[in-house]
């Protein structure tokens, strides 16, 4: 490897940390030389999802132009990190390389061995914290197990205080010149061509670091005053919708929560619905904590005994609940606006999650695969801990009876029908009393509102209370816990 010197650049290697305010690695590299920036899509640890790869390519973008504004140039290239960082080390004659630490173990092994070439060949190497709050060695029980209940962890990541401030973008940072940018983000092929069915996505979502600025202030400003009181509300706009930006990194954590205590510090009022949303950040740890304890979530269920369970295997069900097909109008509209914009509001996410595994009695890890899939918040980590959490084979699980009633709960939650009628808009006439069951509707009244179950709407592909029923005696011949 070439000799260091004065001009020899310092590598900064972004992965799911696609911004620069409050970035360690970003901060350390502008302090150690001229700063290359580095992305390389790996397919070892690059999401495989289409909605999500959608998302990085946008991320990624407004990164390049980012950094591009500060004078840095930023390589894209895809391949094999493990030799392909080392690589262009070697070909910059880089003095040292920075990033910000991973979780899941096969990020942890890339790095591991990176870090370690990286150093054989005398180059400076540093990690930093910058995706959690809370590392997951950090917290553990008094015997130095991972918690696996939520509470308890909350309480005793809470217990050590608040977490650092967040650190701002380097005030002065120079660019390595004479870098040969390679192919872009385009040439990656993360974005849909034939056919191109990201219209609703772009639509919805601005990625990259200044959309994610812009939807933590309207939080603020205009969602955070009740949230504890409707998040639970798909007819509202009474969630943040940041979900997406922290998946990639393009807002930190340490961000987000001083930005909420600061605003409940001026606004006292405002503390339980800061409080609360703070849990759901918690929850957010809590998810990252059990995959590096057990990094085949995805795969493996929590709890051993649901290994046991007798899952159905219905290719025709699986269908008709990924299309939005059901007949159960609140679970329909949730996968379709899965499907249309790449995200579906928390509480119909857990409606429709219950009604594939506790419904339908479909494998959790088939539901899991369609929202990695589609959502372009798919997080490795809080995606397969949220399913098993529905399926009750989870760490601190919902337990398996609480089978959540579709039409109950889309008139609890939807009670004027606005969430259904956006996104099923066949019932659009129908009128609230029935429209979260109009499959009780009388005749007349769904001829008059030109509802023609089996023809404009299907009518329910399952029974819901046989199928609590039957999911129940299933759960009961599980051995016990």
């Amino acid at each position: 490897m070439p000799a260091a010197s004065a001009c020899s650049p310092a590598i900064v290697w972004f992965r799911d940390d696609l911004r620069c305010d409050d970035n360690p690695a970003l901060r350390a590299a502008a302090g150690a030389g001229p700063v290359l920036a580095l992305h390389v899509l790996d397919a070892e640890t690059a999401p495989a999802g289409g909605a999500a790869r959608w998302w990085l390519a946008g991320s990624l973008a407004a990164l390049t132009a980012e950094l591009a504004a500060r004078g840095v140039p930023l390589r894209i290239i895809a391949g094999p990190a493990r030799s392909l960082v080392p690589e262009i080390a070697r070909a910059v004659g880089a003095r040292a390389v920075f990033w910000n630490r991973r979780y899941s173990a096969p990020a942890i092994a890339i790095d591991t061995g990176i870090k370690a070439a990286l150093a054989a060949a005398g180059l400076r190497v540093e990690s930093f914290a910058a995706s959690l709050l809370h590392e997951p060695w950090t917290v553990t029980t008094r015997t130095g197990a991972p918690f696996r209940v939520f509470t308890p962890f909350w309480r005793a990541a809470r217990a050590g205080g608040p977490p650092r401030l967040p650190l701002p973008p380097p005030e002065h940072i120079t660019g390595a010149t004479g870098i040969e940018p390679g192919p872009g983000v385009e040439a990656l092929g993360l974005r849909p061509v034939r056919p191109d069915w990201a219209g609703g996505l772009r639509a919805s979502w601005t990625p990259g670091e200044a959309g994610a600025r812009a939807r933590l202030t309207d939080f603020l400003d205009h969602g955070l005053a009740g949230y504890a009181r409707d998040r639970d509300r798909p007819d509202l706009s009474a969630v943040s919708r940041l979900s997406p930006h922290l998946r990639f990194g393009e807002i930190s954590p340490h961000r987000i929560w001083h930005a909420l205590t600061h605003r409940a510090a001026a606004a006292p009022e405002l503390a339980t619905d800061a409080e609360k949303f703070l849990s759901e950040i918690g929850w957010r740890e809590f998810s990252w904590h059990l995959l590096h304890a057990m990094p085949d979530l995805a795969e493996r269920n929590f709890q051993p005994r649901f290994d046991a369970f007798p899952w159905h295997i219905d290719d025709a069900a699986l269908g008709a609940w990924q299309r939005g097909q059901t007949g159960y109008p609140i679970v329909d509209a949730g996968m379709r606006e899965l499907w249309k914009t790449g995200w579906m509001h928390n509480r119909v996410r857990m409606v429709a999650a219950s009604f594939l595994v506790k419904d339908l009695r479909l494998d959790w890890r088939a539901g899991e695969r369609w929202f990695a899939d589609t959502l372009v918040d798919a997080d490795p980590a809080a995606n397969p801990a949220n399913w098993q959490w529905v399926a009750g084979s989870g760490a601190d699980a919902a337990p398996y009876f609480r089978i959540f009633n579709p039409v109950l709960q889309g008139e609890k939650f939807d009670p004027d029908g606005r969430y259904v009628r956006t996104h099923v808009p066949e019932l659009a006439r129908l009128p609230d009393r029935w429209l979260h069951r109009p499959f009780e509707a009388p005749a007349a009244v769904r001829a008059a509102a030109g509802v023609r179950l089996g023809e404009t709407y299907p009518a329910p592909i399952v029974d819901h209370g046989r199928a609590r029923e039957a999911a129940l005696a299933a759960f009961a011949s599980l051995p016990s816990a």
